[in-house]
């Protein structure tokens, strides 16, 4: 992969505008994540570059916080919560369903790029367990037989052009 000369030119406007702060990496890191989707080696090398840290220390943050994805994620990314509360009252069960009715695991996206599925820890919504989210958007009380509709209500989305 090689970055276009316009994407490096952002990159490395990004890296600018933090330039003041004492700790810029997050933010950094964030406004990258948010303007791409994803933050590739490459550009944790440029980054590295531009701040004046080892590589090393950008892949550790990096890959440490779910928020940030070493690959691009999907158009829609569903997260399913396995923490406590939502794994008792039946999360696992709720990201199997999701996994097996996408045919991915999580952590990983459909070939067809709309997709991506996370196991996530805990999103703060245990008294509606189990709960899952898409871009955002919280499903709470989440039951097995509701999975495959959920997806579908996506799908037609899809096909309506959104």
């Amino acid at each position: 992969m090689h970055l276009r000369k316009d994407a490096l030119e952002k990159i490395i406007s990004i890296c600018a505008r933090y330039k003041d702060e004492p700790s810029p990496l997050m933010l950094v890191l964030s406004d990258v994540q948010k303007e791409y989707g994803y933050i590739p080696l490459e550009v944790q090398e440029v980054i590295a570059k531009e701040l004046n840290l080892p590589v090393s220390d950008i892949y550790g943050v990096v890959t440490f916080y779910s928020f940030f994805s070493l690959t691009p994620k999907g158009k829609y990314v569903i997260g399913c919560c396995i923490g406590t509360a939502c794994y008792v009252k039946g999360g696992q069960l709720v990201l199997d369903k999701f996994s097996d009715l996408l045919k991915i695991k999580p952590g990983q996206t459909t070939e067809d790029g709309l997709f991506t599925l996370d196991a996530l820890r805990c999103i703060g919504a245990c008294g509606i367990a189990p709960a899952i989210t898409i871009n955002g958007k919280v499903y709470p009380k989440v039951e097995v037989k509701q999975v495959e509709g959920i997806i579908n209500e996506y799908r037609a989305l899809e096909q309506k052009g959104a």
